[in-house]
């Protein structure tokens, strides 16, 4: 009889804080929608294509073997990564509000308790820091972007580029200005709101930046040593293959889809009500991989081309690969293209991440959406200027996990992000009843059976592996 009167409680102060519904009932976003299905597609493609993808994605995969890495990696984007992303879109849609308010609505209405929404605080802090820092290793491709195309690569050795490299971090002034420049074109985005902000960018940046891979793919297929680095991604070694690698595989999986720090669910607010969420998941999932291995397509033959490491670590695309490109044919052309490339990834994930504050600050302080902007826009920026001292005035400070930079990466990567992840799969497969999660994945079909398996038992388990794993609680397995 309590249950009934609580849960009675909840659905009247939902009903009362929520926005006017359609005529079936279902609630609307201040923000408006996106205008089509595609446009959701690109806009969540945008979000989860970043730096994890062209940066990251070949140096790791080159770190642990190659071809058998990818195949575990594969896996674990199927099997952890699009069940957790439906379900944030899920929410999202939903609760069709920024992502505080719509765990505080979804969790009185599925579970009886507001709490919940310390889980959209969670997305919403980690979006800010992520970017915090982000917006700094952005600003990086843009100075990269004129160097290349005024030819300070171009026939340049290792010691030239590493002095370029060290040149520049090691200037807070070089380094403040680029991230400055790239926090404001973020603002100036965002600021625009859903169609006019966010959709139109997607809608020209996400198919630049696949036309730019594909330029590029070509110039790798014809100046690089393309069997070989093709080999080297899709043949698997599995002697080369450890349980490390693996959960190398899975946190890779997890992060590069942009999960547990609020911009899908924020996102997944804009969404039509007639947009399959497992259609346009499975898109997004198929977008984003294929980004992150044609990326390696493109690293690795150029790497391997001119005898260089492929598992040269977080270096490979901001000096190594500049020397390789410089070592070729209309280098300082496609140097170029590259980093454009690179730094219109950042852009469309910068968006992303942005947006659940934004819309947070609209909702609850009544502000209009170009004055949120510049308000979170201010407040990162801010944030930011930690991480562009870690690299120059702060480099000796160390603590934790070392540099200012070094910790907020710590903070947000191996803890708040699988965090959060774990907290959605956890309230979508063991909190919201059935009926709900069914009427937004489109009936309780054999799809609709295998998702709520995989988000019960499989994704919660990988991402916790991927939690203890990254704070240290789970010993080197080898």
């Amino acid at each position: 009889m309590y249950k009934n009167r609580r849960f009675l409680k909840a659905r009247i102060e939902i009903s009362m804080i929520s926005t006017q519904g359609s005529e079936s009932g279902k609630r609307t976003s201040l923000h408006g929608h996106w205008s089509s299905k595609m446009a959701f597609i690109l806009a969540v493609t945008g979000s989860a294509v970043g730096l994890g993808n062209v940066w990251k994605f070949p140096y790791v995969a080159g770190e642990n073997g190659g071809g058998a890495f990818v195949l575990v990696y594969l896996a674990c984007v199927l099997l952890i990564g699009l069940p957790v992303m439906m379900a944030e879109i899920l929410l999202g849609r939903r609760g069709r509000r920024n992502p505080v308010a719509t765990m505080a609505l979804l969790g009185k209405e599925e579970g009886g308790s507001s709490k919940w929404k310390l889980l959209g605080v969670l997305g919403v802090v980690a979006g800010i820091l992520i970017l915090s820092y982000y917006s700094v290793i952005a600003g990086w491709t843009l100075f990269y972007i004129v160097k290349s195309a005024t030819g300070v690569f171009q026939g340049a050795d290792a010691e030239t580029v590493g002095a370029v490299f060290g040149g520049f971090v090691g200037s807070w002034q070089a380094v403040m200005i680029c991230h400055t420049l790239f926090m404001a074109l973020t603002v100036y985005v965002v600021a625009r709101g859903v169609e006019r902000g966010l959709e139109q960018a997607v809608r020209f940046m996400v198919p630049a930046l696949l036309s730019l891979m594909v330029v590029l793919l070509g110039y790798s297929i014809v100046s690089g040593s393309f069997a070989e680095g093709l080999g080297f991604m899709f043949t698997p070694d599995f002697s080369k293959l450890t349980w490390n690698s693996v959960l190398a595989a899975m946190g890779q999986a997890f992060f590069t889809l942009s999960i547990g720090m609020g911009a899908i669910m924020a996102y997944g607010a804009y969404l039509p009500e007639e947009t399959s969420i497992t259609g346009a998941s499975g898109a997004v999932v198929t977008a984003d991989t294929s980004i992150a291995i044609l990326a390696g397509l493109v690293i690795f033959p150029l790497v391997f081309a001119n005898g260089l490491d492929p598992a040269e670590g977080p270096g490979l695309v901001f000096q190594t690969l500049p020397l390789a490109l410089g070592q070729m044919p209309a280098g300082a052309f496609f140097s170029t293209l590259f980093f454009v490339l690179l730094s219109f990834a950042a852009w469309t994930s910068a968006l992303g991440l942005m947006e659940p504050a934004v819309a947070w600050l609209v909702e609850h302080h009544n502000r209009s959406r170009s004055q949120a902007a510049v308000i979170i826009g201010g407040l990162i920026w801010l944030l930011g200027i930690g991480s562009v001292l870690s690299f120059n005035v702060l480099a000796d400070t160390q603590f934790l996990a070392g540099t200012i930079f070094d910790n907020v990466d710590f903070l947000t990567s191996n803890v708040m992000l699988p965090l959060g992840g774990l907290i959605i799969a956890i309230f979508a497969g063991w909190v919201m009843c059935r009926n709900s999660s069914a009427d937004e994945l489109g009936g309780a079909g054999t799809v609709y059976k295998l998702w709520r398996v995989l988000i019960r038992f499989a994704a919660p388990i990988g991402i916790l592996f991927v939690l203890l794993k990254a704070v240290g609680l789970l010993p080197d397995l080898g």
